[in-house]
């Protein structure tokens, strides 16, 4: 039977996907009325700049004052997408205090100090639900933390981030290099006036974060992910890739170890087999490939950004905790028991692909090959190339080396030792070998 009390929702920012949150609340009232088992009611809409206009807003709904309205004891759940660290978690755990349950899509804060905010939702007996913070639409951390909670996830593989993947799906596709492909991500709007964020690596570090903390059942924070940007992604890496069967994607990899007893969580451009179910995600899209141990590889794909599908996320997340309320219960909370500790990058053990400028002269290969040896990594494939100089003279070649797997404290040695070397003119690019 349905309530007839409305469950009163407050909404802290209005922008992109706030705004399409209050449009779809609006525009389904009845639906989500009906799927709720009670009206939702928007009941307050806390926002920095009050003067402009919100279409389908009521005026009357608009504050600045945020603390104010998660401070409210009638406020059912506050749904959070401002985004940041503070005023973000000082609000969340308000709102816990005062009896509110929370929907938030705000990975960076999850990934900084999730600890705070399920401990504070645990104390108060509400619901913390967070499936828009990582891959926007994709149904992928409800899937984790609840269809595969009878299951042991060993690893978990992927693309979650559109900006970068346009990049470079634009570089592989067309040639472009860098410079032109960002231009062009920032002329259609995957890109934001400042990409740091994307390019660099730390959106998909925070969602590595939270991957692996659920996949895992332990706590892994910003700090622990290993992070490398695609800045330094060159037209040759590309062109060096296909060469291999392979391309380039910017991926967020959390492993368990082999013994079950540590688990890694990085991400970083690396080439993967054009065989591999990753390489085939195009534009602006993401994909997560999960490997569990009775279901097998499982792979979630679709648009992970932009308004509309991180709203359906936060919809999504907004009726599960709404019939929870109704029911007076709670969803899942935080797993961590398994405490697993978090490898350096050091540690871990994969591919890489290497490409030295070098002399072209006779001796150089070999001199490679036994810095290689000293270092116990071994060799998998050898591909060189003479080249002319700046002056349209010989002597200079191109030396590519793909390695077996290794650790990356031995590769890292290798790269160190081989600078130093007289034949060796540069260390082009070091990229890892991945999803094989």
């Amino acid at each position: 039977m349905m309530r007839t009390r409305p469950l009163k929702v407050a909404l802290l920012g209005c922008g992109v996907v706030g705004s399409e949150v209050a449009r779809i609340m609006a525009t389904h009232a009845d639906d989500l009325a009906a799927r709720i088992g009670a009206p939702l009611e928007l009941a307050g809409v806390a926002v920095r700049r009050p003067s402009k206009v919100r279409e389908g807003i009521d005026p009357a709904l608009i504050t600045t004052d945020a603390t104010a309205l998660v401070k409210r004891g009638d406020i059912d759940v506050v749904v959070e997408v401002i985004g940041g660290i503070e005023p973000a978690r000082t609000l969340i755990t308000t709102a816990f205090e005062h009896g509110a349950s929370v929907v938030s899509a705000n990975k960076a804060l999850l990934a900084e100090d999730g600890a705070t905010l399920f401990a504070a939702a645990e104390k108060h007996g509400k619901d913390l639900y967070y499936e828009a913070a990582v891959a926007g639409a994709i149904p992928l951390l409800r899937p984790l933390r609840e269809s595969l909670a009878g299951d042991k996830v060993n690893r978990v593989l992927g693309i979650v981030n559109g900006t970068t993947n346009f990049i470079l799906d634009r570089m592989d596709s067309s040639g472009a290099g860098y410079s032109e492909a960002l231009d062009e991500a920032t002329a259609l709007g995957y890109a934001e006036a400042d990409p740091t964020a994307d390019v660099e690596g730390f959106d998909a570090a925070a969602k590595a974060a939270i991957l692996a903390g659920m996949a895992f059942h332990t706590r892994v924070r910003l700090d622990d992910v290993h992070r490398e940007g695609l800045t330094e992604v060159t037209a040759a890496d590309i062109a060096s890739a296909r060469r291999m069967g392979c391309t380039v994607k910017l991926l967020a990899i959390c492993e368990r170890a082999a013994d079950g007893k540590s688990v890694t969580a990085r991400v970083h451009p690396a080439m993967i087999p054009l065989s591999h179910p990753l390489a085939s995600v195009r534009e602006a899209y993401n994909a997560v490939f999960v490997e569990a141990e009775a279901a097998g590889q499982l792979m979630f794909y679709g648009p992970g950004a932009g308004g509309p599908p991180t709203a359906s996320a936060v919809l999504g997340d907004l009726v599960a905790v709404c019939r929870n309320r109704l029911g007076e219960a709670t969803g899942p909370g935080e797993s961590a028991y398994t405490r697993l500790p978090v490898n350096s990058m050091a540690e871990v053990v994969t591919r890489y692909h290497i490409s030295l400028d070098v002399a072209d002269k006779p001796g150089v290969l070999a001199q490679v090959a036994t810095v290689f040896a000293e270092h116990d990594v071994s060799i998998d494939t050898v591909r060189q190339q003479g080249r002319l100089d700046s002056e349209g003279l010989g002597g200079e070649a191109s030396l590519v080396v793909v390695t077996h797997r290794a650790p990356d404290a031995a590769l890292s040695g290798t790269v160190e030792a081989l600078r130093k070397l007289d034949t060796v003119r540069g260390v082009a690019s070091i990229m890892r070998v991945e999803g094989e």
